[in-house]
C-alpha cells in the first residue's frame, strides 16, 4: 500500500475515537468536527511522509493541541462577549451524541431488550459525564491508555510528558471515575 492510501486507512479508524474525545472536551458537535478535520489536515499536511507507526502519537497530539487552541478561543471569546454585551455562553442546549445511536460492528446490540439498551445508555451517559468532569489531562491520559489502549510510552509521547506523568494522571483519574460511578451505584 502506498503512503497515502495508509494515511487514509489510519485516518478513517481513528476518525470515531476522535470524535468522541473532542466532544468531550468541547461539548459540542460542530466544534468537535471542526478540531478533527484540522487535526486530520495538520497530520496529513505536516507528517503524512513519516511512517505509519509514528501517525497514532501524532495524531493524537495535534488533536489535543487544536483542542486546546479551541478551548482557549472559545474563553477568551466569551470573556469578551461577556464583557461588552452582558451576555454569557448559556450552552444549554446539547446535542445528542450520533455515535449512541450506532449499531455495534458485530451486531451484539441489537438482540437487547429495550430495558437493557436503556439501561446501558444511562450506564454511558453517567460515565460520560464523570469523564467530562475530570481535569483535561486527566481525561486526556485515561482516554488514550483505557480507551485508544496506547502504551505508557506512546501516551507520554502524545501528551508531551514523562511516563510517570501519564502514570500519576490516569491513577488519579481512576480513582476519581471509580468514586464517583460508585457513588451512583454503578459498578463496572
Amino acid at each position: 500500500m502506498d503512503s497515502a492510501t495508509q494515511l487514509n486507512v489510519f485516518l478513517a479508524g481513528a476518525e470515531r475515537h476522535a470524535f468522541r474525545h473532542a466532544m468531550l472536551a468541547l461539548r459540542n458537535e460542530a466544534a468537535a468536527l471542526d478540531a478533527v478535520q484540522e487535526a486530520m489536515m495538520r497530520l496529513a499536511t505536516k507528517y503524512g511522509d513519516r511512517g505509519a507507526d509514528e501517525w497514532p502519537p501524532l495524531f493524537q497530539r495535534i488533536l489535543q493541541n487544536v483542542i486546546r487552541d479551541m478551548l482557549r478561543r472559545q474563553k477568551v471569546r466569551h470573556l469578551w462577549v461577556s464583557m461588552w454585551s452582558g451576555f454569557g455562553n448559556k450552552d444549554g442546549d446539547e446535542a445528542d451524541d450520533p455515535l449512541d445511536t450506532l449499531e455495534a460492528a458485530d451486531g451484539s446490540n441489537f438482540d437487547l431488550s429495550p430495558e437493557k439498551l436503556v439501561g446501558r445508555e444511562q450506564v454511558l451517559a453517567a460515565i460520560e459525564a464523570e469523564l467530562a468532569r475530570l481535569p483535561a489531562r486527566q481525561r486526556e491520559a485515561f482516554l488514550l491508555r483505557y480507551w485508544e489502549d496506547m502504551s505508557t510510552a506512546e501516551t507520554a509521547a502524545a501528551m508531551g510528558c514523562s511516563e510517570g506523568s501519564v502514570k500519576t494522571h490516569c491513577s488519579r483519574a481512576t480513582h476519581t471515575l471509580a468514586a464517583a460511578l460508585s457513588a451512583k451505584g454503578i459498578t463496572l
